[in-house]
């Protein structure tokens, strides 16, 4: 039988956590998030989290760097309204390859989780190259970090 290599890093504790008012023009004629602004919500989580870590999009290109997103998933639970102030959590999923995927909970002022997601972006050189090996920069991150 063939052991395959652990993936992912169970235990990281690298989150972030931001609130989002929801704004009219976010909502369907029912009052009612319009799914593809999850997507967006998640986009803020992942802002807040690089800013309060110390890897935020500007630091990532001043390495030579850009961070496609390549993948993203969101499970809908519950609906958020107009008026409603929407909770984001973002978690930092450790991994040995050269990606960066991130994990939401999205929860509502009742602290009931209204979705779920997560996105995954790669590593692209300055001259668009998808990069195979962890950037050097996101290795001494980790480290500093305790991952």
């Amino acid at each position: 039988m063939i052991k395959r290599k652990k993936q992912f890093n169970d235990h990281s504790t690298l989150y972030a956590s931001i609130d989002i008012p929801i704004r009219f023009s976010e909502v369907d004629a029912l009052g009612i998030v319009w799914h593809g602004h999850y997507i967006l919500y998640f986009e803020q989580g992942r802002e807040a989290f690089c800013k309060q870590h110390g890897i935020d999009y500007l630091a990532v290109q001043s390495h030579g760097y850009t961070l496609p997103v390549v993948k993203s998933s969101c499970m809908h639970k519950l609906p958020l309204r107009y008026g409603e102030t929407a909770r984001v959590v973002t978690r930092f999923q450790d991994t040995p390859a050269a990606k960066l995927i991130f994990q939401f909970d999205i929860y509502n002022e009742q602290n009931k989780l209204v979705c779920t997601g997560e996105t995954v972006q790669v590593f692209l050189d300055s001259e668009q190259n998808l990069v195979l090996n962890l950037p050097q920069f996101m290795l001494d991150w980790k480290h500093k970090v305790g991952l």
